[in-house]
C-alpha cells in the first residue's frame, strides 16, 4: 500500500475507531502529508529509518521548532505502529527514531495592569452599542477571565453559560468536559452581549444557531476571527505583533499563581491532563519575581 493511501486509512481509524478530536486527526494527517511530500509517495513496506531521518532533517533545516519535530516523531511512531498491527508492514521503521528533546520556552504574558487597560478600552468600545464590539469585549473577557482555549471559546453555546453561578461548561482536548468559573467583569460583558449584541447578529443568519459568539453574518465565530480580535486589542500590551488568544490564557494562569492560587486548582481551571504542563507557569512567576528583585533590591 502506498504511503498516501495508508495515511488516509490511519486518519479514518483515528476518527472512527479511536474517536480522536478533529483537530488531533488533522494534525496527524498534516504530519504524514509532510512526510509524503518529503520522501515521496512510496510503498509503505519500502520506507526505512533513513527516510524518516531525512524527513526530520528537512524539517530541522526549514527551522521547525523542537516541539514540532517531537510531535512529528510521535505521529510517525503511532502511524507505523498501527501499520504493523494491521500487517501492512513486516517491521516498524520508526522504533529507532529518536525523539528530539522539547525546548522549554516561557509563554508570553501581559502585565495585569496592561490587560486591565486593554479590557477597559474594549468595554468603552462596546458601550457604544456596536454588536461586534460587544462580542469582542465578551470574547476577551472570557479568554482572560476563564483562561480557556480559543477552540473552547469558539465551541461555546449559549446553554453552556451558567450566569447564576458565573461558570461556563467547555469541551477541552480529548473531548473532556470541565466547568470553569469566570469573574464579574466577564459576566457583565457576556450579559451585555447577549442582550444587545447577539440578537442583532443572530438576525443576520439564515438559520438559527446555538453558538454563543457569532460573526458579522450570524454564524458561529471561528478561531481566525478571535485571533484577529486579540491581535488588535492585546498585541500592544504584550509587546509583540505575533500574540494570539493563548497569550490571554497564559496571562490568566500566571496571574492566578502570582495571586496565590493553588497549582492543582490552576490545573483544573486550564484543563491540563498533567500537572507538569501547568508547572511552566511557576517558572514564569519565578522569572517575574527575579526581575522584580533585580530592579528593587539594593544587593541584587
Amino acid at each position: 500500500m502506498l504511503l498516501g493511501r495508508a495515511a488516509e486509512a490511519f486518519a479514518d481509524h483515528l476518527d472512527r475507531v479511536r474517536r480522536l478530536s478533529p483537530a488531533t486527526v488533522r494534525a496527524y494527517r498534516n504530519d504524514l502529508g509532510d512526510l509524503r511530500t518529503t520522501i515521496g509517495d512510496l510503498e509503505l513496506a519500502d520506507i526505512d529509518i533513513e527516510h524518516l531521518r531525512e524527513w526530520l532533517w528537512a524539517a530541522t533545516k526549514r527551522g521547525d521548532a523542537r516541539s514540532t519535530l517531537a510531535r512529528r516523531t510521535s505521529s510517525a511512531r503511532s502511524f507505523f505502529g498501527w501499520a504493523r498491527e494491521e500487517a501492512l508492514i513486516a517491521a516498524d521503521p520508526s522504533i529507532r527514531l529518536v525523539t528530539p528533546k522539547r525546548g522549554r520556552t516561557l509563554p508570553q504574558v501581559a502585565a495585569a495592569d496592561a490587560l486591565a487597560a486593554v479590557l477597559e478600552r474594549a468595554a468603552a468600545a462596546a458601550a457604544e452599542g456596536d454588536p461586534v464590539a460587544l462580542r469582542d469585549h465578551a470574547a476577551l473577557e472570557l479568554l482572560y477571565g476563564a483562561g480557556i482555549r480559543v477552540s473552547e471559546l469558539c465551541g461555546l453555546d449559549v446553554d453552556d453559560l451558567d450566569a447564576d453561578r458565573s461558570t461556563v461548561r467547555v469541551l477541552g482536548k480529548g473531548s473532556k468536559e470541565r466547568v470553569v468559573p469566570f469573574g464579574a467583569p466577564a459576566g457583565r460583558a457576556v450579559a451585555a452581549y447577549l442582550t444587545r449584541g447577539r440578537p442583532v447578529l443572530a438576525a443576520r443568519a439564515r438559520e438559527a444557531t446555538p453558538a454563543l459568539l457569532l460573526g458579522a453574518r450570524g454564524r458561529r465565530v471561528g478561531p481566525r476571527a478571535v485571533y484577529d480580535v486579540v491581535t488588535r486589542h492585546v498585541a500592544p500590551a504584550v509587546g509583540s505583533s505575533a500574540v494570539g488568544p493563548h497569550a490571554l490564557r497564559h496571562s490568566a494562569a500566571t496571574h492566578l499563581l502570582d495571586g496565590g492560587a493553588d497549582l492543582r486548582a490552576v490545573q483544573e481551571i486550564l484543563g491540563h491532563a498533567s500537572l507538569g504542563t501547568t508547572q511552566i507557569y511557576t517558572h514564569v512567576s519565578s522569572e517575574r519575581l527575579r526581575a522584580a528583585y533585580a530592579l528593587a533590591h539594593p544587593r541584587a
